[in-house]
């Protein structure tokens, strides 16, 4: 075999054992994505429960009133001057997932951006490890940084992280914060939605669109003046309005996280098989355009042998 021919047949082979890997990973990412989409669709039933509890009794000013007892979760509620903003941003831990980091990160800068944030003013939380390489490179104060979470995550995951964030907001290592993620749409598309997750906020808990708040359309909860009259549902407390708060508040703060922790997760998986799939597809294009090359490469050296011999025929006659 002619050295040209051997070097496509090599091209060749490699490319269908990439070809191989890729529709393997493909399949892997797709089966991981079918897992959790089971998980996230029935825990928004809860997530949205909570937060409707919750929205109530902002409107009935119980939250409130509980928000100026010592509780380390109703002091969620309270606004104060902002010196520093905390930025918690949620990455994959590995590459193969097409734009979805980049994505990710291309709108937390423009988050900052849009807010006036730098490296002296903004610390960050960060969940996987491409968000934490990538802000370390730019100099950005980490303050905490969490890996390796499972690809359908469960809730004690998310414990460490919340109750991290909340002692940190509490201990005025920053004074709002912002969070950062991909949101799973369907499986051709998601889109990076960012929003302000503390303090808890009239606003944070009715708005529904996903969009970024208006930070001129926060108004703090203990300075509220919508009335009880505007309640949709009504509740009697047992032990106490400032007990149940503080579990509900517990449980929303909880919830907000882990939701959005399976948000990514789902998203994650779905660019991964369409990173994958795309992957395959062109595999299986460069393989036809390798193979079209080298028949009519073979073509030539057969049309060559044969006219050779045909000549030396004639020259022997």
């Amino acid at each position: 075999m002619p050295a040209s021919l051997a070097a496509v047949k090599h091209k060749i082979d490699s490319t269908k054992s990439t070809r191989q890997i890729t529709s393997a990973m493909q399949m892997v990412s797709t089966a991981k994505l079918n897992q959790i989409q089971h998980h996230t669709q029935t825990y928004e039933v809860y997530a949205e429960k909570v937060k409707q509890m919750l929205a109530d009794l902002v409107k009935s000013h119980s939250a409130t009133s509980a928000a100026s007892q010592d509780d380390v979760y109703a002091a969620l509620f309270k606004k104060r001057p902002v010196k520093k903003t905390g930025v918690l941003v949620i990455t994959s831990d590995r590459g193969l997932v097409g734009s979805y980091n980049s994505n990710i990160l291309k709108q937390t800068m423009a988050l900052m951006k849009e807010h006036n944030l730098n490296e002296d003013n903004t610390v960050f939380l960060t969940v996987g490890k491409t968000g934490t390489e990538f802000l370390q490179k730019r100099g950005m104060n980490i303050i905490y940084q969490y890996s390796g979470v499972s690809d359908v995550p469960t809730f004690r995951e998310t414990l460490p992280i919340v109750r991290t964030a909340v002692q940190m907001y509490n201990d005025q290592a920053f004074d709002e914060m912002y969070m950062v993620y991909s949101h799973y749409v369907n499986r051709i598309s998601s889109h990076v939605i960012a929003h302000d997750v503390l303090p808890i906020t009239e606003h944070s808990l009715l708005d529904e669109d996903g969009n970024m708040p208006s930070k001129q359309k926060d108004t703090p909860l203990e300075n509220s003046d919508v009335t009880s009259a505007h309640v949709s549902a009504e509740y009697e407390f047992e032990p106490s309005d400032t007990a149940i708060v503080s579990a509900l508040v517990a449980q929303y703060a909880e919830s907000l996280l882990y939701g959005a922790l399976l948000d990514a997760k789902t998203s994650e998986h779905s660019s991964s098989a369409n990173a994958m799939r795309s992957a395959t597809d062109n595999a299986d294009d460069i393989i036809s355009t390798l193979e079209l090359q080298y028949n009519r490469a073979r073509q030539a050296a057969i049309t060559t042998e044969i006219t050779e011999i045909t000549g030396g025929m004639t020259a022997q006659e």
